[in-house]
């Protein structure tokens, strides 16, 4: 299976790159997790916020694979701990379909992409860096695949 993770932003810190890439090797085939880098809406002086994120969201739902369960990280969505999400994980891995996760970007997700999403996953009630968001998530279904593979990496 192969978990997407769509993210508004291109030029990251090298700390958000080597985060995301120390956990995202360590899955197997059974469950690779695919960076997808989508480019932010140019804001100027005095921006169109709200046309931006529109845009935004636009992108990530085109480059979501036809037919992908969506799940969009927002901060209303369903705050899972370790086990909910191993979960999860465990049941996307049954279902045997491609999973697209969504990242907005500085200034959110788009309200369209959270009403065609199949579910909403807070990481946090705290408000994260869009960047940290990528590390995060990659070492959290890294955990949740350890734990379902009673790998020692999970010791809770």
């Amino acid at each position: 299976m192969k978990i997407h993770l769509l993210a508004i932003g291109t030029r990251m810190p090298s700390w958000v790159k080597a985060g995301y890439s120390e956990y995202a090797e360590r899955l197997t085939r059974e469950c690779m997790l695919n960076l997808v880098e989508i480019p932010a809406g140019k804001r100027g002086a005095h921006p169109d916020l709200a046309r931006i994120v529109h845009d935004e969201g636009e992108r990530l739902l085109t480059a979501a694979p036809a037919g992908s369960r969506i799940v969009a990280l927002d901060e209303r969505g369903q705050p899972w701990s370790t086990a909910e999400l191993a979960e999860q994980l465990a049941g996307w891995l049954r279902d045997g379909r491609e999973i697209s996760l969504l990242v907005g970007g500085p200034d959110g997700l788009d309200p369209a992409c959270r009403a065609r999403a199949d579910g909403l996953w807070s990481l946090s009630r705290l408000t994260l860096p869009h960047p940290l968001v990528r590390v995060v998530v990659a070492e959290q279904i890294y955990r949740a695949w350890s734990l379902l593979h009673h790998h020692p990496y999970h010791r809770a």
